[in-house]
């Protein structure tokens, strides 16, 4: 089981804007930040190759840093498990938002325990693929019945 929060122990910058962290769960993943890097204006000097490969793990290995900027580790690891074709806490996040439900609803929608769905949110427990195929096919339903 994976630990309750991932804590990034070392990481390396790789090309391009490609990092190899190592996690306190024992995994080693790899992750592209690219694409974020290019939707937020402020992190622009980071995609200069030589400040990239000064990406670090920051302090008590709850974030990756350059100079003055920073991507906390929890949402770095939810972007790893999101490129492994795995569902990620902030992919329940938007999905709640999106259909503009809150904890219990969305535990009604998908038959869990309100309990379930705040360790799913959270990311204190990996989402099942089940469970993320329910929200894609609640949805569905919802946007069929809508029409």
């Amino acid at each position: 089981m994976r630990a309750q929060t991932p804590r990034a122990l070392n990481v390396f910058a790789l090309a391009p804007y490609r990092l190899r962290i190592s996690w306190n769960t024992g995994e080693t993943l790899d992750v592209d930040v690219e694409e974020i890097l290019r939707k937020i204006p402020a992190l622009a000097a980071i995609l200069e190759p030589a400040v990239f490969a000064q990406a670090h793990v920051g302090e008590h290995g709850t974030s990756i840093e350059w100079f003055d900027a920073e991507f906390g580790a929890d949402n770095v690891y939810a972007w790893t498990r999101e490129q492994m074709g795995e569902a990620s806490h902030e992919m329940l996040l938007d999905w709640m938002w999106r259909n503009g439900l809150n904890l219990d609803e969305a535990a009604a929608a998908l038959g869990l325990s309100r309990r379930m769905v705040a360790y799913y949110r959270s990311g204190q427990k990996p989402i099942p693929k089940s469970i993320w195929l329910a929200c894609i096919g609640w949805e569905t339903l919802q946007d069929i019945t809508a029409a």
